[in-house]
């Protein structure tokens, strides 16, 4: 179990947000022999693997030609690989993104001809050879059917790769399937080019040139973001050591020359894909067989780019690199302990500032719910330093991201999600050089400058087919935003109520109880394929559902299953006609309501009737896990007094769709959505973005402890009567057969404790949580005053500052 638990906490650190563990029994062991960075790296988890630090702008790894795979870069398939590229976002869906400049290495050119050399991506895509990618924390490496090995490690801007090449006598011919017979006519002398492209294919303008004498190579180009509007300029720098320079030039298409050394290239309306361009650098025999390159990148310039990269990585020493990038990760692995969105300060051309600025925010309706929490709990100073980014985002740019990559803004899936990402930081206490009269500005600027604000005013929901003059973009999602909107509200409530504006918090707070607008308390429920019912219509027996309303009052109808895995699941999505609900049903979004589960429960019938539809939901194939919005119900049981459901529902899904194999998680991990859905789930302490909520579950282990970065202080939560060591083999892996995932009561600090939730405060002053577990229900946390809070709950926004 701690191969997996760490292995599913990698998947959020490498792309992000942070985690650490180590085992407490054996502080010598070596962690990274229980990391594995490659899970999520096929069937859609499009998870990156390749070489990065913590929150680092380089992310080197090989790229593959798979489009269906290649949104972070590589992929553990079949696929052919087109290059190495140094910047990649993680486990997006949709378009690839970035993935800029990709260099790729040559033994030599048959007959000694330069244009018998391959430069497009299409010829020079090159098979791997099995078994030989290995990926550690800061550390990449695969070898090419062409027998050149390729590594690769990272420093802050800088990718460093080191290229080794077969010796002449062994260089194998990738036409043949007899791997000893040689290439005829190939000479030893080593080719690197640069390619001015990226993922997506989407490069307008740019420029590259080559020096004769050293064979730098430099350049930039214009490339378009994958989810939002607009472009962006990226610089780079490469430089070389290993072996002389023989030869320079460019290339345009599939052909090349030594003349001239620099080309400029244009969108011409013709090509799409644009027209392949770049320019390359031929070495004569490396002494060692080995040739490094030094990749420097830049949003502001090409001279910061080769800056980045002499600063850095000044004298090639690829072992210091990777010893660094380790000792980085190891640093970042020792905040949690068990028993058994990239920072780019000082790389934003688009406003100078002292205040951090990270980007790839990709996006915050994903990172929201539970990457900016893991962050918060693991690693405070850094969630201080993007909330601090997010309000410097809002003083040049007028808003708040709900989106926002490679400098660009992004779509706006729901509400105005960055609202609760303030909100949580606010809440728990996160203040280090925030500035919370600019953020209360930033959220408030959110709640009165959203689309569809008139109705949200006077109406109390968005309608559909709405009358919206001043808004932009797609008039669909009308019940998502609205219970979106509504939990942006009360967000912004409790920063109010903090800063003690009264009449502000009473407004958001009002606000916040709009989702009763679109509530249709006859609705009913048919279903289609339901679990045992397949080719069979039948009634769900549930009745009242959120529904599309109009701007006079009356309402529309969105069958309450469609976009859920039985009906029509991937018909809504971001575009005009993409229905009333964006990436999941009106089924899952009746459950969206966590500043008022009282009022919801009531509303649904009561605990009971709540707990019987909430189960529906997860065994009746209605519900898709791999999407975020899944993420919440799993431990709403809390709110009907059931608490020993969220734990069984927890184990439900892990390890059956969460698990330590190569698509190990259940959908995009979207910059690591997913892992630290695992991880917090398997920390047994599930938080309630936005709010100073945690809900308590047994942990997947005997002992967590959690070390405050602020504090210094350690939490930690122990479990009495754990039988998670041994069980069943999956995929290899022992797992536990956990018969006892009850909680049958709970010390704090040695005093009884019944509450199902604790606070913010208990990781940052630290104290021991004590679970004693059992195999069945008891009636631990199941009182009314054992609840979460609720904001019909007189004492709710109160109880939300006991930090």
């Amino acid at each position: 179990m701690r191969g997996f638990y760490i292995c599913c906490l990698m998947s959020v650190l490498l792309i992000g947000a942070v985690g650490a563990l180590a085992v407490t029994q054996k502080r010598d062991f070596n962690v990274f022999d229980f990391v594995d960075p490659l899970i999520g790296t096929v069937n859609g988890g499009h998870v990156f693997p390749g070489a990065t630090l913590p929150f680092g702008m380089a992310k080197a790894v090989a790229d593959v030609n798979n489009p269906d795979e290649k949104q972070g870069g590589f992929a553990s398939d079949n696929s052919d690989i087109t290059g190495f590229s140094h910047m990649h976002d993680s486990g997006t869906g949709g378009s690839p993104s970035l993935g800029n400049f990709p260099i790729f290495p040559q033994t030599g050119c048959p007959s000694d001809d330069i244009n018998n050399c391959v430069f497009t991506k299409t010829d020079r895509a090159s098979r791997r050879i099995n078994g030989t990618v290995v990926a550690t924390p800061g550390y990449f490496t695969v070898t090419l059917n062409t027998s050149i090995k390729a590594e690769m490690v990272v420093t802050e801007h800088v990718a460093l790769y080191r290229f080794t090449f077969p010796p002449p006598s062994s260089i194998p011919n990738p036409n043949s399937t007899n791997s000893t017979v040689p290439t005829p006519n190939l000479p030893y002398s080593p080719l690197i080019l640069v390619d001015l492209t990226d993922l997506p294919d989407s490069r307008a303008n740019g420029r590259i040139e080559v020096d004769g004498a050293t064979g730098r190579i430099i350049g930039n180009a214009t490339f378009s973001p994958s989810f939002g509007i607009g472009s962006y300029e990226l610089h780079f720098c490469a430089d070389f050591s290993g072996a002389k320079v023989r030869d320079t030039g460019v290339w345009m298409n599939n052909r090349a020359g030594s003349e001239p050394k620099s080309l400029r290239v244009v969108a011409d309306g013709v090509n799409s894909p644009p027209l392949p361009a770049g320019a390359w650098t031929q070495f004569l025999a490396p002494l060692n067989n080995e040739i490094l390159v030094r990749v420097g990148v830049s949003f502001v310039s090409v001279a910061q780019a080769c800056s980045n990269g002499a600063s850095e990585i000044p004298d090639f020493d690829f072992s210091a690199v990777k010893s660094s990038a380790e000792e980085k990760w190891r640093s970042k692995l020792g905040v949690v302990e068990v028993d058994a969105e990239g920072d780019y300060t000082g790389e934003n051309p688009l406003w100078e500032s002292q205040e951090p600025y990270f980007d790839s925010y990709y996006c915050i309706w994903d990172s929201f719910r539970s990457i900016h929490p893991l962050i918060t709990l693991l690693d405070p100073e850094s969630q201080a330093r993007m909330v601090r980014s997010l309000i410097d985002i809002y003083r040049f740019e007028g808003k708040l991201p709900d989106c926002r990559m490679s400098l660009c803004k992004g779509f706006t899936q729901g509400g105005s999600n960055a609202d609760v990402v303030l909100a949580d930081s606010y809440v728990k206490g996160i203040s280090a050089g925030i500035d919370w009269k600019t953020g209360y500005e930033a959220v408030v600027s959110d709640a009165e400058g959203r689309g569809g604000l008139a109705s949200w005013k006077t109406l109390g929901y968005i309608p559909t087919d709405d009358f919206d003059p001043y808004g932009t973009g797609s008039f669909a999602r009308s019940i998502s935003r609205t219970v979106e909107y509504a939990y942006n509200d009360f967000c912004i409530s409790l920063i109010a109520g903090g800063l003690s504006k009264s009449s502000d918090e009473e407004t958001y707070l009002a606000r916040s109880g709009n989702w009763k607008n679109i509530y249709k308390a006859d609705q009913t429920s048919s279903v289609v394929n339901t679990t045992g019912r397949i080719n069979e219509t039948v009634d769900s027996g549930f009745i009242g559902f959120l529904q599309p309303r109009y701007l006079n009052g009356t309402f529309g109808f969105q069958d309450p299953a469609l976009c859920s895995p039985l009906y029509n699941f991937t018909s809504c999505y971001l575009n005009p006609d993409g229905h009333e609900t964006y990436e999941g049903s009106s089924w899952l979004y009746t459950f969206f309501v966590p500043q008022d589960m009282a009022s919801l429960i009531t509303t649904l019938g009561g605990p009971e009737a709540f707990t019987s539809r909430l189960e529906y939901l997860h065994t009746s194939g209605l519900l898709y896990i791999g999407d975020e919005q899944a993420f919440l119900p799993v431990f709403q049981f809390h709110y009907a007094s059931r608490p020993a459901l969220s734990a069984y529902y927890s184990h439900f899904y892990i390890p059956g769709q969460f698990n330590a194999t190569l698509d190990g998680i259940a959908g995009n991990d979207d910059s690591g959505a997913m892992g630290s859905f695992t991880t917090l789930s398997m920390m047994g302490l599930w938080p309630i973005s936005g709010q100073n909520v945690y809900l308590i579950t047994p942990p997947y282990f005997k002992e967590v402890r959690i070390r405050n970065g602020d504090t210094g202080n350690i939490a930690t939560v122990k479990s009495v009567n754990f039988d998670g060591d041994g069980g069943p083999q999956i995929a290899g892996r022992s797992w536990a057969g956990y018969q006892h995932i009850y909680i049958q009561n709970v010390t704090l600090n040695g005093s009884v404790y019944e509450k199902n939730w604790i606070g913010h405060e208990f990781f940052r002053d630290g104290g021991i949580l004590e679970l004693v577990l059992g195999s069945n229900e008891s009636h631990w946390g199941t009182r009314e005053q054992d609840l979460p809070p609720s904001a019909s709950d007189v004492i709710s926004i109160e109880t939300q500052f006991n930090i």
